[in-house]
């Protein structure tokens, strides 16, 4: 079994009266790819920032390889965010930017590589996502798949350890939604990542995880294998399975 990476330990979040995250433990192996579903409001994206400290907890701690990363401040927390690459719900490209630079973005910030380095790697992404030819394009030239996958090579320009997904398949058609599972699937073969996906889309989830977390009412509700929640009698869990593949399901 491979080595636990991340650990959320007794994770408590709250937002004036409502308890999103209520004492919620999740061991992360390295190399797993794991999703984390639920209806909207359930805490998901919460959970999602939480990894990176781009939210800090109520109460409980996050630790990544061992180091609470509460701790961490300055440029160890920076060091600690670089470690993770993040596909936003939207893609989150600067409109004023070409493909390439949008790319390039996190590269040039870190003032660690040349111009010929930058463009070489910007390339070699380009290409993992199938949009080397789009370099020069601007992303108001893009469909929404198309987005998704230069924010796909974005996130991984600086090839981190762990890849985050907010909704990867939001908003798009079910055979562009099958593009960016192989991409994601591929993806972690060949880079070796430890990822963390939240999705509403169960056809997704059942292609590209390891394992299935649910949560439900601030709680972990279910925790499996994809084949362990296809079996699953839970009358929330396949409610919700049921729900996914109608479309996705909100709160009343």
């Amino acid at each position: 079994m491979a080595e636990s990476f991340i650990q959320l330990e007794r994770l408590s979040k709250s937002f004036k009266q409502k308890q999103v995250l209520d004492g919620i433990s999740l061991d992360i192996r390295r190399g797993e790819s794991i999703c984390i579903i639920g209806l909207s409001g359930s805490g998901k994206s919460v959970m999602l920032k939480h990894l990176m400290r781009l939210m800090d907890p109520d109460e409980g701690r996050i630790l990544v390889d061992g180091q609470d990363i509460a701790e961490l401040e300055g440029e160890d927390l920076v060091a600690m965010r670089r470690r993770f690459g993040m596909l936003f719900q939207g893609a989150a490209l600067l409109d004023s930017m070409t493909v390439a630079d949008n790319v390039g973005l996190g590269l040039t910030e870190s003032r660690k590589y040349t111009d010929e380095q930058i463009e070489e790697i910007v390339i070699s992404k380009l290409e993992m996502v199938g949009m080397v030819d789009s370099a020069e394009k601007l992303p108001s030239e893009l469909s929404g798949g198309m987005r998704k996958r230069v924010g796909l090579a974005r996130a991984i320009a600086t090839d981190p350890e762990v890849m985050l997904y907010d909704e990867p398949t939001s908003g798009l058609d079910p055979v562009t939604s099958d593009v960016i599972d192989d991409l994601i699937v591929e993806l972690n073969q060949k880079l070796h990542v430890t990822s963390v996906t939240v999705t509403h889309d169960m056809r997704s989830a059942f292609k590209i995880a390891d394992r299935i977390v649910m949560l439900y009412g601030g709680h972990i509700e279910f925790d499996g294998s994809p084949e362990q929640i296809r079996n699953n009698t839970n009358p929330v869990v396949q409610q919700f399975i049921a729900g996914s593949a109608r479309g996705p399901i909100r709160v009343a």
